[in-house]
């Protein structure tokens, strides 16, 4: 009778394949149900840290102007990550262990059993949802950071509200500046040539990128060169 290491031995690669991915998954499982407080301090913590590491790398990349779908859900999938990922070691996977363990009611005994699995398809509905829609709290503002880095020595603030599909915005400050031109897409919006630069328009006079609408503010000089822009998507924008 052949040994383990003889058969691991005369093992095609694609047995010895599917041998290493099913000691992964057991691995990984064995890892996932691991109970005791330092392994749910451990998980908690590198799923915290991770899903930050997502959220603002898909942010920060998406700010450059690449729009990849796909950044929109890793991005959606680390911020939903940030809260689920220790909810779900510290409070549902204990939880679900110890239902096994003692529910006797035969419906708490079938959710029980399939915890892991309702957990997992309610995650990543959420993270559908949001990588579809993201929500405001979800939207970190690297855009005007990197665009105001023009080496320009003109750098107002630029302070916007929404109300009843209006938007309006204005300057802290108009010196040096000759203009302000309001872009969405291919479009001009609205062009402004008076201080104080303040401003209004619609937001349905904007284009959407990646399923969001967004404009572009640019100050310019009165060649009509532009010395500073300012990008914001309406969902960044706050409520008056």
């Amino acid at each position: 009778m052949p040994s383990h290491s003889d058969a691991d031995t005369t093992a095609s690669p694609l047995e010895s394949v599917k041998h290493l991915l099913r000691q992964a998954w057991r691995d990984l499982l064995s890892v996932y149900y691991a109970n005791t407080p330092i392994w749910r301090l451990f998980k908690s913590a590198g799923l915290l840290f991770f899903g930050f590491f997502c959220w603002s790398a898909s942010s920060l990349v998406l700010s450059y102007g690449i729009d990849w779908t796909i950044l929109e859900y890793t991005r959606a999938y680390g911020f939903v990550l940030i809260l689920w990922g220790p909810l779900t070691h510290a409070v549902i996977v204990p939880l679900v262990i110890r239902l096994r363990r003692t529910a006797e009611h035969p419906v708490v005994r079938a959710i029980a059993r399939n915890g892991s699995k309702i957990n997992l398809s309610v995650f990543l509905a959420i993270v559908l949802i949001l990588g579809t829609a993201p929500i405001s709290p979800m939207l970190l503002d690297f855009q005007s950071t990197l665009e105001n880095d023009s080496g320009s020595d003109v750098n107002p603030d630029l302070s916007c509200t929404r109300s009843d599909g209006v938007v309006s915005c204005e300057l802290s400050e108009s010196e040096g500046v000759d203009s302000v031109v309001v872009i969405s897409g291919n479009n001009q919006v609205t062009r402004v040539e008076e201080p104080p630069f303040e401003f209004t328009f619609r937001e349905d006079e904007l284009e959407e990128v990646v399923g969001q609408k967004e404009f572009v503010v640019e100050l310019r000089d009165e060649d009509d060169d532009t010395l500073r822009r300012y990008r914001r998507s309406v969902a960044s924008v706050p409520e008056a």
